[in-house]
């Protein structure tokens, strides 16, 4: 009775699902797969509690990159006989995309850990597995420890200088972030300067003292252009000043914002009304990212969105706009009442546009980090 008992219990605790965090890891011994020096202006500033969650984004290897490289070249050059002709979304995809031994051997060693697939988000191509886990135990998975690191501005976030992956899956993964990665995420602003009355007065003096610029390429460009840019001024630097969009239809663009940066449609309608009339009672498209905002007070417009959609979609108009707000900010203080790092926005915007089949021909983005970080 005793032996079938024993049988019994042990029957059910093999066939009970291993759900719990934390279950013993890969046999292969933890192989440093990158150790970093503190960047410059960062200082440790204590431990993380052991409960806070972090948002986990594994990078598998893409085999036929270099395919793809050679794609990009070619269909780039005019003078190439590929010219123009890009790959759809589904011809990338599939040359980015990691071998199948790649995928098992990361969803073998995550279920080590009880991580199922259906806590898993993979990327459209594969190559990309996000997940959410306790500190804790991305500490014991990596072979690392985290710790609050401290920026002379006063930008905190949990990050390690040093982690390691089970030997077997070097060729396997490529990176894993946020780990090493200090990033301060921030807009790259303009260089416009907004003048008081007193030097408004000195710029129009001297715009009259200084006769247009004439190139034989280029043609005239304005005086005024030394110191107030416009569209006018934009097409005359650029030739372009009887260009106008063959194909609009056929064509897109779209304009990336952050940091509660929001484009505001009055504003662009007034910006239109003054610059481009031929564009007025026309707008863009709003498409939200992880929640993102495009708030229409007049007293809430970024300055930094309102310039970047104006002036992108006042050169490209008739050109179909597209306007992406992306919640989310780098800074990250953990507490009690936010456990769960959530300032990726760079990635949480690319991981939204390649699943989607609508993306703009063309993107542009005015924010961006340090190269040191």
């Amino acid at each position: 009775m005793r032996i079938y008992l024993l049988r019994g219990l042990l029957s059910a605790f093999l066939l009970a699902p291993l759900r719990s965090w934390g279950l013993p890891s890969s046999p292969y011994p933890h192989k440093v797969k990158e150790t970093i020096i503190p960047p410059r202006g960062w200082t440790n500033n204590g431990i993380p509690p052991a409960d806070h969650k972090i948002i986990l984004r594994i990078g598998l290897p893409q085999p036929n990159f270099h395919v793809l490289e050679k794609h990009l070249y070619e269909v780039s050059d005019p003078d190439h006989e590929r010219y123009g002709d890009y790959l759809s979304k589904e011809e990338t995809e599939t040359l980015v995309a990691p071998h199948q031994s790649s995928i098992d051997a990361v969803d073998d060693w995550l279920g080590s850990y009880g991580i199922e697939e259906t806590d898993l988000v993979r990327s459209s191509a594969r190559d990309w597995v996000t997940i959410t886990v306790p500190i804790s135990l991305a500490e014991e998975m990596l072979g690392t420890k985290y710790n609050v690191w401290k920026h002379t501005s006063g930008d905190q976030m949990v990050r390690t200088t040093s982690y390691s992956l089970p030997e077997n899956l070097h060729e396997h993964i490529d990176v894993v972030q946020p780990t090493t990665m200090f990033g301060r995420f921030k807009r790259d602003r303009s260089t416009i300067v907004w003048l008081d009355e007193e030097a408004e007065e000195t710029v129009q003096k001297a715009q009259s003292l200084t006769t247009s610029v004439t190139d034989p390429a280029f043609g005239a460009v304005d005086a005024s252009c030394n110191t107030t840019i416009t569209i006018k001024c934009l097409k005359q630097l650029y030739n372009a000043v009887d260009f106008h969009p063959k194909s609009a239809k056929n064509n897109s663009i779209g304009i990336t914002g952050y940091l509660e940066e929001f484009a505001n449609i009055q504003d662009l309608q007034s910006f239109y009304a003054d610059q481009r009339p031929d564009a007025l009672n026309s707008s863009f498209r709003f498409l939200s990212v992880k929640g993102g905002l495009d708030n229409q007070n007049l007293s809430d417009a970024g300055g930094e969105a309102n310039l970047d959609v104006q002036f992108a979609f006042g050169l490209s108009f008739p050109t179909p706009g597209t306007f992406y707000s992306t919640a989310g900010r780098a800074p990250f203080i953990p507490d009690v009442n936010t456990p769960t790092d959530t300032n990726e926005p760079y990635t949480d915007w690319l991981e939204f546009v390649l699943n989607r089949t609508d993306t703009p021909l063309v993107i542009s983005t005015s924010y961006g980090d340090d190269e040191q970080s």
